[in-house]
């Protein structure tokens, strides 16, 4: 054992560390001493004896408990290692230090091993046969100094390692934090659709945020109307965040304060200190950061900050749990997402604008193609309504896509916008048409789908103004298309046409009840009606429907009325 090494692997020492100090004590039995290294727990995990004799063990161990105790050794120090290599006398000289296997080394135990340098009993290395070929008391002296420089600086290297391994981890997890915020700004960036809802984008902004900085609890707080009045209500969040009304419109006049005074953002703690706010119990820090919007004068909570900005909402958040507070990365992010909210609650806001306009202006046109005939009053507006209704219950049923229900409703709305091109005196007239008339009259789907074909938006939309008119049986027009052959916007279309003519007043008949309508649509189905179109419509709540086609979508009435539209609901 005496000539050899042996050594016990363990988790305190990688295998690169467990090569480098092997490679050190070969240097050190060359010097005539043996080099050992022991864990914090006392097990020698390294033991170089090819000095010519052997260590004893129970010492060594003993000396490294003493070292890591940060007990004072018996001996001075030695040389430029001067407080970090003690020398231990009593039978064999032995020199001993720390070792920092990693970063924690400081303030870890675990993270730190004692090395040591057995130097062999000093009273035989001054006799003729010892291995030192007897030594003169000044010669071991400088061999101590000398073995002690050397330990010094194999202690000097891990620690040095150490710190860069420190270096480069901190570097690591700065680079991870950084692509996680890269991450978190691109899913923003690609979930800000006009299809996407409010909540849900807020709601996936908390969600997206709290896995890169986790807390306890955080929220999204907007301008709502409560009441016959405004104020700030909770729009999304999650975690133990309890926001009434009034803390609410505290925090936003604290908020408020922060920002005039130049600041990005309110954060207050009582980790380091005591608070500059009053908050509620059982918060320890706080962050919140604006949400601007522009220039809104009827707002109670405007505040502006430059011109035509004002803090539309904010971003709460409490309780820091992956640090100890939020610091000013944590202000950055908290910022970024902010913006990202007030740049997609603005776009939703001008899409939402932009939209009614456009709306507005078909309703005014079809309205104005309505008005030509006094009993079709509202039945553009109407067929849209039923036609959306078919499509979302399609959706449902996997028939159509989500995207698709805007081009039924836009269809159902524009689906006679042909009509502007037939006679008034034709729209108008009481009683039968002749063939002639009806000649006239079935032009306008195709006049209709001349007009929204010059129209690149609304290529999607021509089929359903085209071919509403097409029946199962082919007995339709303007093509004669039957079954698959007709699209599909055209047959929802066609059926929510139908449905309203049947319950809408006429200058030939009295509107039908919703039993009645029921029952001809069943009739109706295969022959007139797609069977599956027809029979997902049957099966909705069209009590809900007929409610929505009188009272209207948009608190307004839509079309003439319960006396115009439709006689009773009926039993069906």
């Amino acid at each position: 054992m005496g000539q050899g090494h042996t050594y016990q692997r363990s988790s305190g020492l990688t295998a690169l560390q467990h090569k480098e100090l092997e490679r050190f004590g070969g240097r050190i039995n060359k010097l005539g001493a043996n080099f050992a290294v022991c864990s914090h727990k006392g097990k020698i995990l390294l033991l170089c004896e090819k000095a010519g004799f052997k260590s004893p063990q129970k010492k060594l161990i003993e000396i490294s408990n003493t070292v890591l105790a940060e007990q004072p050794g018996p001996g001075d120090g030695l040389g430029k290692a001067d407080n970090r290599v003690q020398q231990f006398k009593g039978g064999n000289t032995v020199l001993a230090g720390t070792l920092a296997l990693s970063h924690h080394a400081s303030d870890d135990l675990e993270s730190r091993a004692v090395v040591l340098i057995d130097m062999g009993d000093a009273s035989a290395q001054l006799t003729s046969g010892s291995h030192f070929g007897g030594r003169s008391h000044h010669y071991l002296q400088d061999q101590r100094i000398y073995l002690a420089e050397m330990l010094g600086v194999i202690m000097e290297s891990f620690e040095f390692l150490a710190k860069a391994e420190d270096r480069t981890d901190k570097l690591g997890i700065e680079l991870t934090r950084v692509y996680e915020e890269l991450v978190l700004l691109h899913k923003l960036s690609t979930h800000m659709k006009v299809t996407e809802t409010d909540a849900n984008f807020l709601q996936m902004a908390c969600d997206s945020l709290t896995e890169v900085i986790t807390v306890e609890g955080i929220a999204v707080l907007l301008e709502r109307r409560v009441d016959e009045g405004k104020q700030l209500v909770v729009a999304a969040g999650s975690g133990l965040i309890d926001m009434e009304p009034q803390l609410a419109s505290t925090i936003y006049s604290r908020l408020v304060t922060e920002v005039s005074e130049g600041r990005d953002a309110l954060v207050d703690s009582e980790v380091l200190g005591s608070f500059k706010y009053e908050w509620p119990a059982g918060i320890r820090n706080v962050i919140v950061v604006p949400l601007f919007g522009k220039d809104n004068n009827e707002s109670p909570f405007m505040h502006r900050e430059e011109r035509a900005h004002y803090i539309a909402g904010l971003m709460v958040a409490v309780n820091a749990k992956s640090k100890e507070d939020f610091d000013s990365t944590d202000i950055q992010l908290f910022n970024s997402v902010a913006s990202g909210c007030a740049v997609f609650l603005e776009n939703g806001r001008l899409f939402n604008d932009l939209s009614e306009l456009f709306f507005g202006s078909l309703r005014a046109l079809t309205d104005s193609i309505d008005a030509k005939d006094g009993y079709t009053h509202g039945h553009s507006e109407r067929v849209a309504s039923i036609s959306k209704w078919i499509a979302e219950h399609l959706v449902a049923q996997g028939v159509l896509r989500p995207e698709q229900v805007n081009q039924v409703h836009l269809a159902g709305l524009l689906h006679d916008i042909g009509k502007i091109g037939v006679d008034d005196q034709v729209l108008r007239k009481n009683g039968p048409l002749s063939e002639e008339e009806m000649d006239c009259i079935r032009k306008h789907p195709l006049i209709g789908a001349g007009i929204l074909r010059g129209i690149k938006q609304m290529q999607e939309v021509v089929p359903g103004v085209l071919h509403h008119h097409e029946r199962e049986d082919g007995t339709g027009y303007p093509h004669g298309l039957k079954g698959d052959e007709i699209p599909l916007l055209g047959k929802i279309v066609g059926l929510a046409d139908s449905f309203d003519a049947i319950t809408s007043r006429r200058s030939y008949r009295d509107a039908r009840n919703m039993e009645q309508a029921v029952a001809e649509i069943k009739r109706c189905a295969g022959v007139q009606f797609d069977k599956q179109i027809a029979t997902v419509f049957l099966e909705s709540d069209l009590e809900r429907l007929w409610d929505i086609l009188q009272c209207g979508i948009d608190d307004g009435c839509v079309g003439a009325g319960t006396s115009d539209y439709g006689l009773a609901m009926g039993v069906f």
